[in-house]
């Protein structure tokens, strides 16, 4: 996998991709350019040497990219955790990966959405994919209304549960309907404000 971007949700992304689920990060990129080595990076030796040197470019053993080059990569999955507006129409068609997941909020525009829709790349958008923080913050919301706190586990287990029925609840309507995940959210969410509003009836 590839990561463009390394800051908060990058390099933490990237750590848990590499040391939970086991994927072999071998690209990563911040503002200053990017690293590529085949054999997988070190992620916690890079997340040093970036504090070191504040920048990953230079990293000992990788060979120094652009951002360009790193979108452009051949690998399974990319995530874009940098600016908004990374993946457009002018690059959309090189991207190589068959799954895109967005870190950073906007990274895809429209266009490029549509591109990579058509080329059969499969794309969690950030509305989906980087739900994780306002969800953590509705739980303390809640425990601190009622002054109680669950331990890490118990948050993250919520966390997950919260997560993965959202995924599962819009996966068949972008199967069913052949639309993009983005889409297939926002046609979900709609519907569950028009079911809310019907349950609780349309006032004047």
């Amino acid at each position: 996998m590839a990561v463009q971007g390394f800051g908060n949700a990058g390099s933490i992304g990237a750590k848990l991709f590499s040391h939970e689920l086991g994927a072999k990060v071998v690209a990563v990129s911040d503002i200053h350019g990017g690293v590529y080595k085949k054999e997988g990076l070190d992620i916690p030796k890079l997340m040093e040497h970036k504090a070191k040197t504040g920048s990953v470019k230079d990293f000992p053993g990788a060979k120094n990219i652009t951002n360009e080059e790193l979108l452009a990569l051949d690998v399974d999955i990319l995530v874009p955790a940098a600016l908004e507006n990374q993946i457009t129409e002018k690059n959309a068609g090189n991207v190589k990966a068959k799954l895109v997941v967005e870190e950073a909020n906007g990274p895809t525009t429209p266009k490029a959405d549509e591109i990579l829709h058509r080329n059969g790349v499969m794309l969690v958008p950030d509305i989906l994919a980087n739900a994780g923080g306002v969800t953590v913050s509705y739980f303390e919301w809640v425990q601190d209304i009622q002054s109680f706190s669950g331990s890490l586990e118990e948050v993250n287990k919520k966390l997950e549960d919260v997560m993965t029925r959202a995924y599962n609840d819009i996966l068949p309507i972008s199967k069913k309907d052949n639309l993009d995940m983005r889409t297939a959210a926002y046609v979900y969410a709609i519907k569950k404000v028009v079911d809310a509003h019907l349950a609780r009836g349309l006032w004047p």
